[in-house]
């Protein structure tokens, strides 16, 4: 008996301890942006990702009026071409290509080091084509034993105003069924293959996802997906395990950058519907909207980009709310003769739905 009356109120009192950290933790989640940093976390690759981080890690800094912005960059890690591609094939090492150019994007205009992470050697052999930033990255995953560590220390030595995240520290192919139902390995032989993509995977299939990744999903305000290649850097993120599951289980709000151009040999012929059905295909019902550029390039540049197969993906508002995504359009056109996202626009908008809501 004595036992028993001596338990009873610890075991009521642990109840309650962690009902009271849990609701503590629920609060903190739901804490209006307003009064923290808008958390947001940006999937892709290639171009399109170092895009929305420039205009982001503009906003990173608190200020008087604006409490910053908490920034993750998700990576995809099926890169295999040019000196990512070398360092796999040489040395094992996972591809730092699109790391380093986010880590770049995240570091903003303060550091000195960005133009030295960038400087490519020239020449026909060794190092020749190298990224002096691959190869830090690669040297300090070496030497640490630890890739994810390597990046961290990286964005350290950049000032980066925000975190890079591998979407796996697997190594992992690319793999695509075209449309003619033969299958292309590897990133770089796709792009060479010219032909429509049918279905992407990963080789292995549903690679674990780095530590962190699920965790930041849950907890963001916003996941932005995109810009940029739909099959060899959008996808490549959302087919690692778990991934799909936790953006369809977040609160946070997903939204799909829409490209501006079609990209040739890979998403000829397509608009932004036929996009987000991809995705929908991929992985199921993960987006909430899609933000569209609404303001229209310049006949010139649409005719030039036409002359090398690139063309202006459209997008019909009514077919896209019959998907189950609501559109969301803007000016994201960035001034000059090339069609390009405005980073800062791009930023602006998602800040705004983070911040608001659709």
């Amino acid at each position: 008996m004595v036992g028993m009356d001596v338990d009873a109120p610890f075991a009521e009192w642990s109840q309650d301890d962690a009902r009271k950290q849990q609701n503590a933790e629920r609060n903190e989640l739901l804490q209006a942006p307003k009064t923290r940093p808008t958390r947001i976390v940006a999937m892709g690759g290639g171009t399109g990702l170092p895009m929305v981080l420039r205009g982001l890690a503009r906003r990173a800094t608190p200020k008087p009026g604006s409490p910053g912005v908490d920034i993750t960059a998700v990576v995809a890690m099926s890169d295999d071409g040019g000196s990512s591609g070398r360092l796999r094939r040489l040395h094992g090492a996972l591809p730092p290509g699109d790391i380093r150019n986010c880590l770049v994007a995240l570091a903003g205009g303060k550091s000195a080091l960005k133009d030295v992470f960038q400087y490519r050697f020239g020449g026909a052999k060794g190092l020749a084509g190298h990224a002096v930033g691959n190869l830090l990255i690669a040297a300090l995953a070496e030497l640490k034993g630890d890739f994810l560590e390597a990046v961290r220390l990286s964005g350290e030595l950049l000032g980066a105003q925000g975190q890079v995240l591998p979407s796996t520290l697997a190594s992992v192919q690319l793999v695509a069924q075209m449309h003619d139902d033969t299958e292309v390995v590897g990133e770089r032989n796709i792009c060479r293959a010219h032909g429509r993509v049918r279905r992407v995977s990963l080789s292995p299939r549903s690679p674990p996802p780095v530590d962190g990744l699920l965790e930041a999903i849950y907890s963001a305000d916003l996941i932005a997906i995109g810009p940029g290649s739909l099959y060899s850097s959008v996808l490549p993120n959302l087919l690692v395990d778990g991934v799909a599951q936790a953006l369809k289980e977040t609160r946070a709000l997903k939204v799909m950058v829409a490209n501006l151009m079609t990209q040739p040999g890979e998403t000829d012929g397509m608009n932004c519907l036929d996009h987000v059905q991809a995705v929908i295909e991929h992985v199921g019902p993960v987006l909430d909207a899609v933000l569209v550029n609404g303001r229209q390039p310049t006949e010139e540049s649409i005719q030039r980009y036409a002359r090398k197969g690139s063309f202006v993906v459209t997008a019909e508002t009514r077919e896209l709310l019959s998907s189950g995504v609501i559109p969301v359009q803007a000016d994201l056109l960035k001034d000059g003769s090339k069609i390009r996202h405005d980073s800062r626009k791009v930023a602006a908008c998602l800040l705004k739905m983070a911040r608001s809501g659709l």
